[in-house]
């Protein structure tokens, strides 16, 4: 914490030699191991781009990863902890949230230009996370070495020069070219920048870690940095959450119930997916673009989108339309969850052009509902009941949009918010065999996932919370026999 002294709250950040490189979970890990310490950690990263999104305690929205990463950490979600989130709706644009809040929707050009203009923003943030903590561990984006985009950078070197932390830098030798990778970045850095990286470790290491040692050797040489370590891989990360789209993957279990998921060109906050994985009695198979919906599926999902009108239309696209339709008629099931939910009815409105082009356009016609897309952005916690199962259940509500229609008078949920104001949330058909929700994450909760799992005939002893505890717990104690941890808080605290 910060003392009267003048002594600044220990902190480094977390750079990598490119985007996806596992600083996310490396920062996740670290967060347990020194909150295992006894240690008050919090974990930053000022500007993330993810379409997966976690609702925060203060009413805010942040990145997926940082929500694991403050789980590590044992600690409620803060919009702080993710000051700048952008949230992609097309190729060339993104919705910009500034500490947890919709600040507006810009091309990435626009972006590049005021990205600077948010520095304040996000070190008021990191101000008040250092107030509360012992150490703050930080997340960079992408890569420094992405110099073409230095100027007016937030992500990475420029935060890290006005925040003045330390760097240490992570490199993936899973993909090839470590060596390379790091000797580049420190390559293209400028002087000042070498000189902020005052170390490195490489990560993703398959086999015998001894036969790097020459490596590390090498790469020390050659920038001056220290060695931490190597990190071998981690063969438990495939369980913790998914941050990004590329990230999922289809699950391992071969039981009795089938439940397809077409992965939409904007899928956002499939945080549901995650535990339906790592159910044995679960086949999830999640669906590209061009391939059909497979004929012999239980559940069709479909899950959120940042962009419901845009993702409709990739659906149709890729004739899924057409599949889903076969799917109902054999008598299969449908559940949509929020944007899902929206693509489930007659038709979808967006009047004042939030998504692109005022208008309306068709729904897949299989709820009878209609959905208005509306500015105000609903983010609430939410608890209560699954009325056909009478089941418990809680999530969190992140959407554009009303819905209202003869279905929703047979709602799916009964929930309260935070506040404890109640509602009736979701439409389900007569026969009940379509159903639409706009609260996410009703999947992590056991409770709900065991009931509903049961209609199908399968069986869930899977506590799923409890097991991402217990990942952490593993990935902290990976890190701890591998990293030398004791020059990292050297470094954290010399900043």
């Amino acid at each position: 914490m910060t003392h009267s002294t003048g002594r600044r709250t220990p902190a480094l950040m977390i750079q990598g030699t490119g985007s996806n490189v596992g600083k996310s979970l490396i920062v996740a890990g670290l967060c347990r191991l020194f909150a295992n310490r006894g240690m008050t950690v919090r974990p930053f990263k000022p500007q993330n781009m993810s379409n997966n999104a976690a609702v925060t305690s203060d009413g805010g929205e942040i990145g997926r990863a940082q929500a694991l990463q403050a789980m590590g950490c044992r600690v409620p979600l803060t919009v702080h902890m993710n000051p700048v989130l952008l949230k992609p709706e097309t190729d060339t644009g993104a919705q910009i949230i500034v500490q947890g809040k919709r600040f507006g929707t810009m091309r990435a050009r626009e972006y590049g230009k005021q990205k600077a203009e948010l520095l304040p923003k996000v070190l008021e943030s990191f101000s008040k996370l250092q107030s509360d903590a012992d150490l703050v561990i930080v997340e960079g984006a992408g890569s420094p070495a992405e110099i073409n985009l230095r100027a007016g950078d937030i992500a990475n070197m420029g935060f890290a020069e006005a925040a003045d932390l330390p760097v240490v830098l992570c490199a993936d030798i899973d993909r090839g070219g470590v060596i390379a990778s790091v000797v580049g970045t420190h390559a293209v850095l400028e002087p000042s920048e070498q000189d902020r990286i005052k170390a490195f470790f490489i990560n993703r290491f398959r086999g015998d870690p001894s036969l790097f040692d020459d490596g590390m050797r090498e790469i020390a040489q050659r920038t001056g940095w220290q060695g931490l370590g190597v990190v071998p891989w981690f063969a438990d990360a495939n369980k913790l959450p998914a941050e990004d789209a590329l990230d999922l993957s289809s699950g391992a279990g071969s039981g009795r119930i089938k439940i397809v998921v077409p992965v939409i060109s904007r899928i956002a906050n499939f945080d549901d997916l995650d535990p339906l994985r790592m159910e044995p009695d679960v086949s999830l198979e999640l669906i590209g673009p061009g391939t059909p919906l497979p004929g012999d599926a239980d559940l069709v999902l479909l899950p959120g989108s940042k962009s419901t009108i845009g993702d409709l239309a990739f659906f149709r696209k890729q004739g899924w339309d057409i599949d889903l339709a076969a799917h109902v008629r054999r008598g299969g099931h449908v559940l949509g969850i929020c944007g899902g939910y929206q693509m489930l009815g007659k038709t979808i409105s967006d009047p004042d052009g939030i998504e692109g082009t005022a208008g309306t356009v068709e729904g897949l016609g299989l709820l009878d509902v209609e959905t208005v897309l509306t500015p105000d952005k609903s983010l609430v916690e939410a608890e209560g009941k699954h009325l056909t199962s009478g089941a418990s259940v809680k999530g969190y509500e992140i959407h554009i949009g009303r819905t209202s229609g003869p279905d929703c008078a047979r709602p799916y949920l009964h929930i309260r918010d935070a506040g404890g104001t109640p509602k009736l949330d979701g439409a389900q058909s007569s026969d009940g065999r379509i159903a639409g929700t706009y609260l996410h994450g009703l999947f992590t909760d056991d409770d709900f996932r065991k009931a509903y799992l049961r209609g199908f005939g399968a069986v869930s002893d899977l506590a799923y919370e409890h097991q991402i505890d217990a990942v952490l717990d593993d990935l902290a104690k990976h890190l701890e026999g591998v990293l030398n941890t004791e020059a990292i808080l050297e470094i954290a605290n010399n900043r």
